[in-house]
């Protein structure tokens, strides 16, 4: 089997709009012949262009360098790439980070207005909160590095930090968080702990409103 038809089975069973990783392809390839990945990789990106200059699979398309996905045609145009998955990948897996603002408030259930901007907060960003154009998203670095046992915790301290400016318009706020916790099996110690190290004065004061609502929704 060809490079090219080893990589076009790989991706006959992608769904529309899912990336196509020539990481990932490299990682098959490289098992299947047992090669370095860094050569597989370079032989992935030769044939996924020879693939497509080829006509051999009519649905590839290339993204960007590196990422491909399979389009459709649609009685409103060709499909895209999901960005949504992209931006999981980018930013977020494996528990690389959150979404935060406003967005997070309206998913928690805080508010019901939607936002017109996205925050992630995540390791992979630098400095300071920056745009991703092309995603349509802005990034920002964490407080700490976002880790899978902190990662909820650190949302809700960023959601309880904004509740003084945010939009609140849910009846019972904390009575929100406080479900929120119970359902994440959040522990208030270790919110209290993270708040004292990361977060303003303000947002320890919103975590003993949160403990009280907490003692009301378990009473």
């Amino acid at each position: 089997m060809t490079n090219k038809e080893f990589i076009i089975e790989c991706i006959s069973g992608v769904k529309t709009g899912v990336p196509i990783y020539i990481a990932d392809l490299a990682v098959k390839l490289a098992e299947k012949d047992s090669i370095d990945e860094k050569k597989a990789r370079a032989a992935v990106s030769v044939a996924m262009k020879r693939i497509i200059d080829q006509g051999l699979c009519p649905e590839l398309r290339i993204y960007q360098k590196g990422i491909y996905y399979l389009a459709e045609e649609t009685p409103f145009g060709e499909t895209g790439i999901n960005k949504e998955l992209l931006i999981r990948h980018k930013y977020l897996a494996p528990d690389n980070g959150y979404e935060t603002g406003y967005a997070a408030m309206y998913h928690f259930g805080l508010t019901t207005q939607i936002p017109r901007e996205r925050v992630l907060v995540t390791n992979r960003a630098k400095d300071c909160q920056r745009l991703d154009e092309a995603l349509g998203v802005y990034v920002r670095p964490p407080k700490v590095k976002v880790t899978a046992n902190n990662k909820d915790y650190l949302q809700v301290l960023d959601v309880l930090e904004l509740m003084e400016k945010a939009p609140v318009d849910n009846g019972d706020p904390y009575g929100r968080i406080a479900d929120i916790l119970i359902q994440y099996n959040l522990k208030y110690s270790v919110l209290l702990a993270l708040a004292e190290h990361y977060y303003p004065q303000n947002t320890i004061f919103q975590i003993a409103h949160t403990a009280t609502a907490m003692e009301g929704v378990r009473g």
